[in-house]
């Protein structure tokens, strides 16, 4: 949290992304320091969720608040009925443990359609942008919109 001080960055703005692989390399004292950061009001996100070590068990027991459906879910969701069937549950997981859900990898019309209907309201890929610099990044915010320093 020094650095946060440091730079007069505000802890709400901050959401840290996670892989289950990194979380589980020592569970207990990822549980601590996360609900340590969590008291300074960092948010965090599980990243690639479902691809990994996934536990019902670590899922309630870890302080998160974001669960990102990795893209191997997501890639064959509109004619693989297992994917869509894991995607659902893992919509459903998300909701019952009342934590934010956002799906990877979208890159068609047809995934985005399924995955909003199944309740997933934010995405992530190349059907909304690849990725760009910040200076094109920063051109397609709102007008009067800046980007602090180092963010």
């Amino acid at each position: 949290m020094l650095a946060v001080r440091r730079h007069a960055i505000n802890p709400l703005l901050l959401k840290l992304e996670l892989t289950e692989s990194v979380v589980l390399e020592d569970i207990e004292e990822s549980i601590c320091k996360m609900r340590a950061l969590k008291d300074f009001g960092v948010r965090f996100a599980m990243d690639d969720f479902g691809t990994g070590y996934s536990s019902l068990t670590y899922l309630k027991r870890l302080p998160l608040d974001q669960l990102k459906i990795d893209q191997s879910f997501v890639r064959q969701i509109s004619n693989d009925q297992a994917d869509r069937v894991m995607v659902m549950a893992i919509v459903d997981l998300a909701m019952n443990f009342e934590l934010d859900i956002i799906a990877e990898g979208v890159e068609t019309e047809a995934q985005f359609q399924l995955l909003h209907r199944f309740g997933c309201g934010s995405f992530q890929g190349y059907l909304f942008s690849k990725p760009v610099p910040l200076a094109e990044f920063e051109a397609l915010l709102p007008q009067g919109t800046a980007l602090e320093p180092g963010v």
